[in-house]
């Protein structure tokens, strides 16, 4: 099939789960003979080593900047209280990209559209054409703003989470409809989104357990966190961490590192929140010199939707990991076998300081994670499923 790939993110390089994603369905529909041409917005740091690698697998490449900022967010954010759109889909309406895809499917038939994301779907429903519809549900987005309500102090804030989950509920289940075909990363997404007899498979997020071995850590003594904390559900489950948590488990292991990986770290860790021993790493290249020290991989999320790539991706490595339940959803967690699961504080900080003084808890953690990736999460065994759905 001719199929035009609608993405939110540059698919490269595979520093986050979308990346991850969209990247791997996007090489094995090239790789399953399909002609895949990639639509998708790029932003300020993007390569173009990374848009070249991406022509060497798509027929073609077409990229749009998208600028983001904090007063656009507060300007789309006023602007959403009187429309009809959720604010997450309508800070990512551009009118270039429409335009865009215009041009570029003009004169030119395709078989296939494939939306990665929700944020792609209105772009797709417009350029479909007659061929088919796919949409790649990664998450139910609406119990993401649900969740932060829950958790959320301020009232002014509490009320525009909860008006923004009801908005992406309605849109999320109307776009869900208007494709052909619906991918859902986990089941309980698609359950969350339509309770009974939702439409489509599931197909999990996959990774590729070949390209790395399991890291040695012959003395390891970091905590580590690894995501993007401009993401609110980040943001959020860092803070509970360190707020709630770290005390505890740095009283009780004086050696430990906390060490914080990712871009956009809260201002008030910064200043008084983060405590002793919390190392604030920001964006790292090259991160294995920090994972070879890592004693324990910490998901302490107590919003989100979909899967958890960072599991993924610490298991692959080799590394022991504490997650609550909520970070943890979708992932083949088995037990305490493959991971610990801990939804409060004490639980928690307990976990954490198991791993660091146990030796063989750790080296089971490791051992069985590494496993549940190969058996489990591999994209080479797992996205032929993808074969189903263009058929």
């Amino acid at each position: 099939m001719r199929i035009v790939f609608l993405s939110q993110l540059l698919p490269l390089p595979l520093d986050a789960g979308p990346k991850i994603r969209s990247y791997y369905v996007l090489r094995y529909l090239a790789e399953a003979g399909h002609e895949v041409t990639l639509a998708c917005f790029v932003r300020p740091g993007d390569r173009k080593q990374d848009i070249d690698a991406l022509r060497r697998i798509c027929r073609s490449v077409h990229t749009i900047p998208i600028a983001r900022s904090r007063w656009k967010n507060i300007r789309d954010g006023v602007r959403s209280l009187s429309a009809r759109e959720p604010f997450l889909i309508l800070r990512d309406r551009i009118p270039e990209m429409h335009r865009a895809l215009a041009a570029w499917t003009a004169g030119r038939s395709f078989d296939a559209v494939h939306a990665d994301q929700l944020w792609m779907a209105p772009y797709g429903l417009n350029h479909a054409g007659p061929g088919l519809k796919v949409l790649d549900q990664h998450n139910a987005v609406f119990t993401i703003p649900a969740q932060l309500a829950a958790n959320q102090r301020n009232p002014l804030l509490r009320v525009f989470l909860h008006r923004e989950a009801s908005k992406l509920a309605a849109f999320e289940r109307s776009a869900c409809r208007r494709f052909d075909r619906v991918v859902w990363i986990t089941e309980g997404d698609k359950k969350a989104v339509f309770p009974q007899d939702g439409p489509g498979p599931v197909i999990p997020i996959a990774v590729d357990p070949c390209s790395r071995s399991p890291l040695p850590r012959p003395d390891p003594f970091r905590i580590t966190f690894l995501g993007g904390m401009h993401w609110p559900p980040n943001a959020e489950g860092i803070l509970w961490f360190v707020r709630h948590v770290w005390p505890k488990v740095s009283r009780a292991a004086p050696g430990a590192v906390l060490t914080l990986i990712g871009k956009g770290a809260p201002r008030s860790l910064f200043k008084k929140d983060a405590g002793p021993r919390v190392e604030i790493a920001g964006f790292v290249p090259d991160l294995q010199p920090y994972l070879s020290e890592t004693a324990a991989f910490i998901v302490p999320l107590r919003s989100g939707a979909g899967m958890r790539v960072k599991i993924l991706d610490a298991w692959n490595w080799g590394l022991p990991v504490v997650s609550t339940s909520v970070g943890a959803d979708g992932c083949g967690n088995d037990g305490d076998d493959n991971i610990l699961i801990a939804d409060d504080a004490e639980s928690f900080s307990s976990g954490t300081l198991r791993i660091l003084q146990g030796r063989e808890l750790s080296r089971r953690l490791s051992e069985n994670g590494r496993s549940t990736v190969e058996s489990l999460y591999d994209w080479r065994k797992l996205y032929p499923a993808w074969d189903g759905v263009y058929r």
